[in-house]
C-alpha cells in the first residue's frame, strides 16, 4: 500500500486539549513581548538617541544598524543552543535574561546605552528559532499550521504594538516609551507555565 504524500505522521507530547490550550496563549504571550520590543525598538532607537544624547540622524542610525546586527547574530545562535541545552531553557534565558538590561538601558550614559543594546539584541533575539521549534513539537503532526500561527502572530502583533507605542510617544515623548518598553519582558516569567515536552 503506497503512503500518501504530506508531512508525516510524528507522535506528540501526550498533552491535553487544556494545556495545549494554555502553552499556545504563553507562546503568544512570549511572542508578544519580544516581538513588541524589538520592533518598537528597531523602528524608534534612532529617535530614543536624537531625544536623549542630541545625536545627528547617521551616527543614530549607525548605533542602530549595529543593534540589527546584534539581532541577527542572536537569532542564526538561538538555534544551535536550543538543540544543545534545550529550547524551554533557551526560552528562560532568552526573553528573562534580557529584561535586566532592558530596565537598565534608559537610565544609562551613551556608550551603556549601545553596550546594553547589543546585549539585548543577542539575548533576546536567540529565542525565536527555540519558540518555533518548541511550538512545532506541541503538534507534530500540524506542523504547517503552527508555523503559519508563530510567524503570522509574531510580525503582526509586534507591528501593531510598534505602531501603538509609536501614536503613545506622540504624546508622552521617546524617553518615557522606553522607559517602560522593557516592563513587557516580564510577561517571560510566563515561561514556567509551559509544558516541559523535552
Amino acid at each position: 500500500m503506497l503512503k500518501s504524500a504530506g508531512t508525516p505522521r510524528t507522535e506528540g507530547p501526550q498533552l491535553s486539549r487544556p494545556q495545549l490550550i494554555l502553552a499556545f496563549a504563553v507562546i503568544g504571550a512570549l511572542l508578544l513581548s519580544k516581538f513588541v520590543y524589538i520592533e518598537t525598538f528597531k523602528s524608534y532607537y534612532t529617535f530614543f538617541l536624537i531625544e536623549r544624547f542630541g545625536m545627528e540622524i547617521r551616527q543614530a542610525q549607525t548605533i542602530l544598524f549595529v543593534f540589527l546586527g546584534a539581532v541577527a547574530i542572536g537569532t542564526f545562535f538561538g538555534g544551535p543552543i536550543g538543540d544543545r541545552i534545550g529550547r524551554r531553557r533557551v526560552i528562560w534565558v532568552s526573553i528573562v535574561g534580557a529584561l535586566p538590561f532592558a530596565l537598565l538601558l534608559p537610565h544609562v550614559n551613551l556608550w551603556g546605552v549601545i553596550a546594553l543594546s547589543i546585549l539585548v539584541g543577542l539575548i533576546l533575539s536567540s529565542a525565536f528559532s527555540a519558540i518555533v521549534v518548541y511550538a512545532q513539537e506541541l503538534m507534530p503532526q500540524k506542523v504547517g499550521m503552527v508555523s503559519g500561527f508563530v510567524f503570522g502572530f509574531a510580525f503582526g502583533v509586534g507591528a501593531l504594538g510598534a505602531a501603538a507605542l509609536g501614536g503613545i510617544a506622540d504624546l508622552v515623548g521617546m524617553q518615557q516609551v522606553f522607559n517602560a518598553l522593557s516592563l513587557l519582558l516580564f510577561l517571560g516569567f510566563l515561561t514556567a507555565l509551559l509544558p516541559d515536552i523535552e
